[in-house]
């Protein structure tokens, strides 16, 4: 498989496509996941083409990491949630659903069971203001 230019983050790296971004850099994009699998759910993006991370510049991963870390530190915080999930897919059998390398950076709450992967829409007033908080704190 080739890397697609028509994929989603690839558009909303170009600005085809609107995200509710948190932060953003020479090398990435932050932005709340609008099918989130709970309150806060984030994801961290390279600006850098690649699949996922079996074919990942190691330059652009040693560059990613540090930020990834940031932000489930800064979620965590806005969030109040009780522990931090990072998931990263490899592949469709992975369940990796857009081939272009990611990062979720998913809150988790006690007692409360983490929504499906790619469920429900979230609303988009939630996820701006969440954004603008996660940012605050990054």
């Amino acid at each position: 498989m080739s890397y697609d230019l028509a994929n989603i983050f690839a558009r909303i790296l170009r600005g085809e496509v609107p995200a509710h971004k948190v932060y953003e850099d020479d090398t990435a994009l932050v932005m709340m996941d609008i099918f989130p699998q709970s309150r806060g759910h984030t994801l961290v993006i390279p600006k850098a083409a690649s699949l996922n991370l079996l074919d990942a510049d190691p330059a652009v991963l040693s560059a990613l990491m540090p930020l990834v870390q940031r932000v489930a530190n800064a979620v965590k915080a806005a969030t109040s949630a009780d522990g931090i999930r990072i998931a990263q897919f490899n592949e469709a059998a992975a369940g990796q659903s857009v081939f272009h390398l990611h990062f979720h950076i998913i809150p988790a709450y006690e007692g409360v069971a983490l929504g499906a992967h790619g469920g429900g829409k979230a609303d988009d007033g939630e996820l701006a203001a969440l954004a603008q908080d996660i940012a605050r704190r990054l």
